[in-house]
């Protein structure tokens, strides 16, 4: 039995959920965090004491930090796929999971909070700038890296793919300027159109 707690409009949460759909691992998901609640319950800060989503429950094996999620599904369901099988290629898709969970979601934190969950009149002009011009900077470092090539490391699909994917997903689509970033722009297209992705790009970005 396979259970994932949290909501999918989380992009934690999608990054879980766009890992178990790329595998095509049969999975519950249950609706936990924001309006739904339950993350403050004892029995769910007794799986994760942070009170945060996803957590993954396998049988009685308990995970929680999505980007630990997506490395335990990709390292053993997805040897070769998801995880590649060489050293350094494994190493790079660490890197970038790594980079996403410490810089690209973290500068985008502010600029997602204002616009998207606090009310017009209540927004600060000057964290919402802070905010975007740390993210267009960590957009400019993807968007060099990409130049060229099809997916984030070597020539497949692979979990850096998803880590960076959800978090791009949204900052494409918050409502700030942003400066034009083709190879970044033409990455997301590419893996948006993989019928795993469905499942979370199409979720309202709330």
């Amino acid at each position: 039995m396979r259970r994932l707690w949290g909501r999918l409009s989380s992009v934690n949460v999608q990054k879980a959920v766009w890992g178990l759909e790329e595998l095509g691992l049969p999975y519950e998901r249950v609706e936990a965090g924001g309006a739904h609640g339950r993350v403050r319950d004892p029995d769910y800060l007794a799986l994760n004491p942070n009170g945060l989503v996803p957590v993954l429950e396998e049988d009685g094996f308990v995970l929680w930090e999505s980007n630990a999620i997506l490395r335990h599904l990709a390292e053993t369901h997805g040897r070769g796929g998801l995880w590649p099988q060489e050293p350094q290629a494994r190493a790079h898709v660490n890197q970038w999971l790594d980079w996403q969970a410490t810089a690209f979601t973290p500068a985008m934190r502010d600029a997602f909070w204002q616009t998207v969950r606090v009310p017009e009149a209540e927004r600060d002009p000057a964290v919402i700038a802070r905010s975007v011009a740390e993210t267009e900077a960590c957009a400019a470092i993807l968007d060099a890296h990409l130049a060229g090539r099809a997916f984030a490391v070597g020539d497949h699909f692979t979990a850096a793919d998803i880590a960076l994917g959800c978090p791009a997903h949204r900052w494409l689509h918050l409502a700030v300027p942003r400066q034009p970033r083709p190879a970044l722009e033409a990455w997301y297209a590419r893996i948006a159109a993989r019928p795993a992705a469905a499942t979370v790009l199409l979720t309202p970005i709330t």
